[in-house]
């Protein structure tokens, strides 16, 4: 009874084993691509990988970079927006920077009221003072030398009249009123001349650099707005309201790196595709001008025609396409830059990766 459950058992295990091997034997159907695979239009054609970029006469993209550091207050521009060299796109917190900006202009507006003083000199007022004053001087100095006179006269005429000590005071009295008219005299001419040319001269020097340290704080002032310097397209905003950016860029809290606070790039007529031809390739390039190129959009099966535009010619390690710049590999690459207009009914957008195939020789 016991062998015939083996025996059983045995038949059921071979069967299941059988049944096994044939199912998983059968060959399964590969799934159909999601589109059709890139293929080299050349018959001697060379691959490479490219990068799409705003097309310029040299570089890349506009990196926009704050020249000072500051929170951000408010952005005044949307990816994809048209601007004008010249317009705003960022505002940061200037209200300290504004502060001092106000403040050096009333210290120099203080110093250009004071020049315009010296200038104005003699005033009238105080030359009709300093004149009042002369006159004063010569009257009492009348009264004085008349009283001499007088005791002079009386002496003449009785010494006993006149003691010997009204007549020393009378001709000091008479002494110091002839002093103070001629310090009265000096004193009007002095007001009369105006103020001394030296301190007008130290005055201007001041005002012309308090004006210019206003100027300074200004200019400083206008870097707290950052503007477009070129006509464009604004590709990428890296930052928000309320974020602080210093002069190295935005924070990314991801790549945990510094990005542009803005890129932009010329109006898009044209892109440009920048491809980096392995150094073991570069003999088998053709001249510039019998080059011809293509470029395959990925996930698509589009195709459009490249431009030769120019060859950066010098060749350096290649950098993966990570924006990691300690990312390397042991591979040395030549970039060449091709133009193209943006193929209608479909979008391509520059940082988007693309196939590029170049005819050899």
């Amino acid at each position: 009874m016991k062998n015939r459950w083996l025996f059983v058992l045995a038949i059921v295990g071979l069967v299941g084993g059988l049944a096994s091997a044939y199912i998983y034997g059968v060959q399964k159907k590969a799934l159909p691509p999601a589109f059709t695979p890139a293929l080299n239009p050349y018959a001697k054609g060379i691959y490479a990988n490219g990068i799409i970029e705003s097309y310029q006469s040299n570089g890349a993209n506009i990196n926009i970079f704050p020249e000072v550091p500051g929170t951000i207050t408010k952005i005044l521009v949307t990816e994809g927006q048209m601007v004008q060299k010249g317009n705003p796109l960022v505002l940061l917190d200037d209200s300290v920077q504004r502060a001092t900006v106000e403040q050096q202009k009333s210290q120099a507006t203080a110093a250009l009221a004071l020049l315009r003083q010296l200038k104005a000199q003699p005033r009238v007022e105080n030359l009709r003072v300093s004149k009042a004053q002369m006159e004063y001087a010569a009257a009492q100095l009348k009264t004085s030398q008349d009283t001499l006179n007088k005791l002079r006269q009386s002496n003449q005429m009785n010494p006993k009249s006149v003691s010997k000590d009204q007549l020393d005071t009378a001709e000091n009295t008479a002494n110091a009123n002839k002093a103070n008219l001629a310090v009265a005299r000096r004193q009007y001419e002095l007001t009369k001349a105006g103020a001394w040319i030296y301190d007008i001269q130290n005055q201007q020097h001041q005002y012309e650099a308090l004006t210019k340290t206003y100027e300074s704080g200004a200019a400083l002032l206008g870097k707290y707005t950052i503007r477009a310097p070129v006509d464009g397209v604004v590709l990428a905003v890296n930052t928000a309201a309320g974020n602080f950016t210093s002069t190295q860029g935005a924070y990314n809290t991801y790549t945990q790196g510094y990005d542009p606070v803005v890129v932009m790039g010329p109006p898009q007529e044209y892109l440009e595709v920048r491809c980096y031809i392995d150094e073991i390739l570069i003999p088998r390039m053709p001249l510039p001008e019998q080059m011809h190129a293509q470029m395959q959009i990925r996930g698509t099966n589009t195709r459009v025609p490249l431009e030769f535009e120019r060859v950066q010619p010098y060749v350096s390690p290649k950098i993966e396409l990570s924006n990691q710049r300690t990312e390397r590999v042991d591979v040395r690459v030549l970039p060449v830059l091709f133009r193209f207009k943006p193929p209608q009914g479909m979008r391509v957008y520059p940082g988007q990766l693309v196939d590029v195939y170049v005819e050899t020789k």
